[in-house]
């Protein structure tokens, strides 16, 4: 078992957003298959939307370092969860013989001190063809003081997460999502000056932000946006 607690509530904060969370999952779908190695899968919400959606998943493992939150997974299913391991400890923990189709960081590597340790560590678990999956952050300069409460380490930009991202893998795509919310992420950093939105305003968000971001998106290329996706092949 693992006593490492995690800083931050926003995975009880955002786990609203609905939208948002079809709107990347849409972007990468295709490439999750097979045995799956989620790591930091936090609450289970990820979990959940991945089994709801992916008939082609034969398992699932869950990495999640904090005790309380692993505890919560299975809860947040709301499917069969007989194809979910739920493990609460780290990556280094896991044996180099288990081997994944994919391997998943959904706003996890902006939280590690060392993150192109840790992707190097993600190599050696990632099986011949299959797929290493990122979500995080982007740019540095929406850097605020919700990264700081939540602890985050740093936001990225295309170079900084390439640059992560052992030779051995070769990248597939890399893109920028929700470019209406980089203002929104302004706002936040310059006026509201918040730590935590409130339900009120993540569900506003949702609602009004994000479909605007999915149109606009489109028409500047995935250029810009509040968060970056990348997916790798071995």
């Amino acid at each position: 078992m693992n006593d490492s607690k995690y800083v931050g509530d926003e995975l009880t904060v955002f786990k609203d957003a609905v939208n948002w969370k079809k709107y990347w999952y849409n972007s990468i779908s295709k490439f999750i298959k097979g045995d799956v190695l989620e790591v930091g899968a936090g609450i289970g919400i990820n979990t959940n939307l991945i089994l709801q959606n992916q008939l082609e998943v034969r398992s699932i493992v869950s990495i999640e370092p904090d005790k309380s939150l692993a505890d919560q997974i299975l809860n947040n299913i709301t499917v069969d969860n007989s194809k979910v391991t739920v493990l609460n400890q780290y990556l280094h923990d896991l044996p180099t013989v288990q081997k994944f189709d994919t391997i998943i960081y959904i706003d996890v590597i902006e939280h590690i001190e060392d993150d192109s340790g840790e992707l190097n560590k993600a190599k050696l678990h990632l099986k011949k063809g299959g797929h290493l999956i990122i979500l995080v952050p982007a740019f540095n300069f929406l850097f605020s003081s919700f990264d700081e409460a939540v602890g985050h380490y740093r936001r990225y930009n295309r170079k900084m997460l390439v640059n992560a991202i052992p030779d051995e893998l070769s990248k597939l795509k890399i893109f920028y999502l929700d470019s209406l919310g980089v203002c929104a992420s302004l706002v936040n950093k310059f006026v509201l000056k918040q730590s935590y939105p409130t339900k009120k305003q993540i569900l506003k968000y949702d609602r009004m932000i994000v479909p605007i971001s999915k149109i606009l998106d489109q028409l500047i290329f995935h250029s810009l946006g509040k968060s970056l996706v990348g997916i790798w092949k071995k």
